[in-house]
């Protein structure tokens, strides 16, 4: 496998984070997640990580902290806004945007370019 795949299965557990931070994956963000990847390149990555992680039902805490570990890890990529517009996709699939899903939203973006600017500062 490689690092962009696995960057792509990754973006799969945030996926499930972003359905789930309100407490239960709803049909309507299932769908959503079916036409976001339909035409994706990564699109059997990205879904086979979410329906496998689904299917373990982690706590989000734990799947959001391996996902930022990961991504810290794999430093800078202009993928991560394909991942906050998807998880914004996945989020107002049902019913808009609620609270615990922006404060993910939010989440990923902030811990990210924490990170990234204390990497350039240094």
């Amino acid at each position: 496998m490689t690092e962009k795949e696995k960057l792509y299965e990754t973006l799969g557990e945030l996926l499930f984070v972003a359905a789930k931070a309100d407490g239960i994956i709803q049909e309507e963000e299932k769908e959503a997640l079916h036409q976001l990847l339909e035409d994706h390149s990564y699109g059997k990555e990205i879904k086979w990580s979410f329906n496998y992680t689904a299917n373990k039902n982690p706590s989000i805490e734990e799947t959001y902290k391996k996902v930022i570990d990961f991504c810290k890890n794999y430093g800078p990529a202009p993928e991560y806004k394909e991942f906050i517009s998807a998880m914004k996709t996945i989020a107002e699939a049902s019913n808009g945007i609620d609270v615990s899903e922006s404060k993910i939203i939010n989440s990923f973006s902030r811990d990210l370019i924490e990170r990234f600017q204390k990497e350039i500062a240094v």
